[in-house]
């Protein structure tokens, strides 16, 4: 029995694909590509046949951008495929402005200058698709390999969605009419990771071809790519708190590490895809389009978590305020934790008696985008006139299922426990020491016994086992067309748009779960109670010193349990996390655009109406759990004038102002709340919560050296209002009102409108082909052929964190950045390209970012991460024209990810003067470096 039935539609789809490709496949409709040209012209098409493809197919995309009315960023595909890129976050990461945030050490979610995550759209060919996960853009489930190009569109034009904020992450696909006729071409490789000794696949296909039809002409195209990761994770976790009853001197700037652990993974990660295009152009002035895509991401991920729960005897600690000798002490009458009178501290200590919980985890993650576009552009009048329609489907599966999970627990008894001796003060380590657990009699004292190695030799019983099925689907549908006309006016060339938009899109959560902690379940499911008959006598796999010695468990024996559990029991529904929220957005737009000698003026505004509905279970007072429906609407509208000066042919001045909205994500308006009459607090989603504003300025240069190269420097703005947080607040809404209560003044708590603030910074850019300069030194010829490229991006937020009243701790407004931002971001790079050789050498870096923002000192205060920086090499050798050799290698710096906790703006806030300090590592993983190699093939 399979556990969702997320999967069921895999192979049809698959199929429904490729039949479609037989007969339909589809080439890109260039007037809804924003910075693409915008007319259809197919000179935009990027295609590298030369034998220099980097310089070719980079000086293919500058001049994409060149002719651009709006600030556009670009990557040639061949860009993508030359550098060990397997998905698009890492692609665009090249490229200016742009940062990534990563997991398990592949980028994720794109940050656009500094921006929130939440604020970057995606699309394909123009058309904004909802990620699986929600308004989260997820970038590392659509795989390089299906992009012609990539368009990064940093000013927002009124003919793009109000939900563009900081700006659109464009993925043009492949189409027939890139290649002059029949064209194969693919890849086939294997790869090799350091850490574990894992190994990885890919692959890639496509084949196009161009027939005649009648006086027309039909461009079809198939293609598909398939990549496979095996890895090994090394990690540690340290989760601090501020003790209570740790009263004695100095405890306001003490925090307390309450739970050590180390989460060791084995995974396999997967991306594949199949897409089918077709193109039919019956004349010079008409196109049909029909596209399909089919992507997943599949993420098996084996987790062996061990959880050693250091606060676990906190009661019995004295919560006396007087100070104390320190005395060091080897036999005390408590666990030891939190208490600084026998010599412990926050970084070293002895904690006596505590508890492992220790869970064992099968995940089987998917991710999948289903979507479908007709789409058509027409000319009529003799070229004054353009219609230019779409319509798209688009589905979106997250599966968030758990093949099984088991969870073991120490016994109460405290000389069956573990006695912990830990170091925290190195802050990319976390030292361990076990030893058994003495209980000394008259009066009780505890001591440590022998050490301990193998930590598997304590007694875990099994506590608990739990099955979860849970998918979300996302189903959007897109309508839109465009009228266009163009004519002379205000001694120019002027295009008129006019437009107008639907998209509805509906997220359905379906969670449900079996959920086993007596052994009379346990028995029926097969399950052992004994982890020893649970699990693998296998070396571990990682590099990382731990302290102890374990046994990963067997993923065999946890797919028969989870069979047997499934089989034995009923899925129970999670009432309390199953939602149906409904998206409507009526849009329309206009603009114009005037063309002068000297450059280009864009402006208009969009207007948007959206509907929200959303309906889940809520529990209102002491009634049971009833179906709720919240409904709320707005408009808004999004002006924008974007101003291009051309100071000669090669230098452009670019000046816009442009405004957007960031709507909260749909599972934040969902109205599965807890309403309490009584106490007047609501607790869950916000089906009334307004969007981020924000209204923006740039001002960029940009110089389009000859004979090849490109220099830019420019600077942003954006001003930001009713910021979204999670807090407590008023509710200040009437969307939850029933039987005549008014619960517009209840207490909120969850997501919710906030303080405003800004935005700012500058990013400079450098691609240069060194040739001329070498050539003119009279160096010799094979010197030449090396090429560098450079950029940096430079920002500073600043938001307002409303005043919060939290466990008992009153935080005024404070200013905080914005989450995700770092205050530079740069990518160096260089490479040499001649007789058939390239090489490359990729380095980026970007320092700390904000992660999350504390309400309170709860969770040691806000979370970063800290300075990330990855170092990329690629080498390709061209035998002829047809084939040639890769080699990639990733990650060579093999630098760790780590995030910690920083509670020094907080307590400043609270009045107590604290350091900013990022020694409190809450996270620490490390990935290794990866190899890979293969042939490529080209007719």
């Amino acid at each position: 029995m399979t556990i969702s039935s997320a999967r069921r539609n895999a192979v049809s789809r698959a199929a429904l694909v490729l039949s479609l490709a037989c007969i339909a496949g589809a080439a890109q409709a260039q007037s809804v590509i924003p910075g693409d040209g915008g007319d259809g012209d197919d000179g935009d098409a990027i295609v590298v046949t030369g034998s220099r493809p980097i310089t070719e197919s980079e000086s293919a995309a500058l001049e994409v951008q060149k002719r651009s009315d709006s600030l556009i960023t670009v990557a040639a595909s061949d860009s993508v495929g030359r550098l060990p890129d397997q998905n698009i976050a890492q692609a665009a990461s090249r490229l200016p402005g742009i940062s990534v945030e990563r997991d398990q050490g592949q980028a994720r979610y794109i940050n656009l200058r500094g921006a929130p995550k939440t604020w970057t759209t995606l699309s394909f060919d123009g058309i904004n698709v909802v990620s699986p996960e929600g308004r989260d853009a997820r970038f590392d489930s659509i795989p390089s390999a299906i992009a012609g190009k990539i368009i990064v569109s940093k000013a927002v034009t009124p003919d793009m969605p109000g939900e563009t904020v900081a700006g659109n992450v464009n993925v043009v696909t492949r189409s027939a009419f890139d290649y002059d006729g029949l064209h194969v071409a693919g890849k086939g490789g294997l790869g090799y990771a350091e850490l574990g000794d894992r190994k990885e696949y890919e692959g890639s296909l496509v084949v196009s071809d161009r027939v005649q039809a009648g006086e027309g002409e039909l461009g079809v195209m198939l293609s598909g790519s398939y990549y496979e990761r095996n890895m090994i994770t090394d990690n540690f976790e340290t989760d601090y708190e501020p003790v209570p009853r740790d009263q004695r001197p100095g405890n306001a700037t003490r925090f307390w590490a309450h739970e050590a652990e180390n989460k060791l993974y084995r995974l396999t990660r997967r991306n594949w895809s199949v897409s089918g295009r077709l193109d039919y152009k019956p004349d010079a002035d008409n196109m049909i389009s029909l596209r399909s895509l089919y992507t997943i991401f599949t993420d098996d991920e084996a987790r062996d978590n061990y959880r050693f729960d250091l606060d676990d005897r906190e009661a019995d600690l004295s919560n006396s305020a007087a100070a104390c000798t320190i005395t060091p002490n080897a036999t005390p009458t408590t666990s030891g934790y939190a208490d600084v009178c026998i010599g412990n501290t926050p970084q070293k200590g002895t904690v006596y008696g505590i508890d492992i919980r220790q869970r064992s985890t099968l995940r089987a993650f998917r991710q999948s985008v289903f979507t479908n576009t007709l789409a058509g552009d027409h000319t009529f009048g003799d070229g004054a006139w353009t219609i230019n329609w779409a319509a798209n489907y688009t589905q979106s599966k997250d599966d968030r299922s758990v093949v099984g999970e088991a969870t073991w627990d120490s016994p109460s008894a405290r000389n069956q426990r573990p006695t912990v001796t830990y170091d925290f003060s190195n802050p990319n380590r976390s030292s361990l020491t076990l030893f058994g657990t003495n209980v000394l009699a008259a009066p009780v004292r505890y001591q440590a016994g022998s050490p301990m190695t193998a930590i598997d030799a304590f007694t875990k019983p099994l506590s608990s086992f739990n099955v979860l099925d849970a998918v979300d689907t996302t189903d959007a549908y897109t309508a839109k067309i465009v009228l266009g006309h163009r004519a002379e006016m205000l001694g120019g060339e002027a295009t008129f748009k006019f437009g107008a938009q639907f998209d509805q899109r509906s997220k359905e959560a379906d969670e449900k779960n079996i959920n086993l902690t007596s052994a009379a379940q346990f028995a029926a499911a097969g399950l052992p109670t004994d982890y020893n008959l649970f699990s693998l006598d296998k070396k571990f796999l990682g590099e990382i010193p731990m302290g102890y010695t374990f046994r990963y468990f067997d993923i065999a024996k946890m797919r028969t349990a989870s069979r047997a559990a499934q089989a034995a029991f009923p899925f129970v529904p999670a009432t309390g996390n199953n939602y149906d929220v409904r998206e409507q957005v009526f849009a329309g737009f206009a603009m114009a655009t005037l063309r002068y000698d000297w450059g280009s003026v864009i402006g208009g505004a969009r207007v948007e109406h959206i509907k929200n509905r959303g309906i889940a279970e809520a529990k209102i007072g002491a009634a049971a759990a009833a179906q709720v429906t919240a409904e709320a609407d707005q408009t808004l509208v999004f002006p924008s004038l974007h101003v291009n000066y051309d100071v000669d042919d090669t230098k452009k001045l670019r000046l816009s102002f442009n405004s957007g909205a960031a709507r909260a994500d749909y599972d934040q308006l969902r109205p599965n709340v807890v309403i309490n009459d009584i106490a007047q607090t609501i607790s869950g989603g916000n089906p009334g919560v307004k969007p981020e504003r924000a209204y923006g300025v740039d001002s960029y240069f940009e110089w389009y050296m000859k004979p090849q190269g490109y220099l830019m420097v420019g600077v942003f703005y954006k001003k930001v209002k009713d910021v979204l947080y999670n807090r407590s607040s008023t509710f200040n809404s009437n969307a939850l009102d029933s039987g005549g209560v008014d619960r517009s003044t209840y207490v909120f708590s969850g997501i919710t409108n906030g303080g405003d603030g800004r935005i700012y910074g500058m990013e400079a850019a450098a691609q240069l082909q060194l040739d001329p300069w070498i050539e003119q030194g009279g160096a010799m010829d094979f010197i030449g052929g090396v090429g560098i490229s450079a950029n940096l991006t430079l920002n500073n937020s600043r938001v307002t964190k409303p005043a919060v009243s939290t466990g008992g701790l009153n935080v005024p407004a404070r200013k905080v950045r914005l989450p995700g931002t770092s205050d530079y971001v740069y990518n160096l790079g260089v490479y040499y390209e001649k007789y058939g050789l390239s090489l490359r050498l990729q380095y980026q870096n970007r320092s700390k970012w904000l992660d999350t923002i504390s309400d309170g000192l709860a969770d040691a205060g806000d979370t970063y991460w800290a300075s990330d920086d990855e170092l990329d090499f690629s080498a390709r050798y061209a035998i002829n024209k047809n084939f040639e050799i890769y080699f990639d290698a990733s990650n060579l710096l093999n630098h760790p990810g780590r995030r910690f906790s920083d509670p020094g703006s907080l307590l400043t806030a609270t009045g107590i003067p604290t350091k900013s300090s990022d020694s409190q590592t809450i996270e620490w993983e490390r990935f290794g470096r990866r190899y890979s190699g293969g042939v490529r093939f080209n007719f």
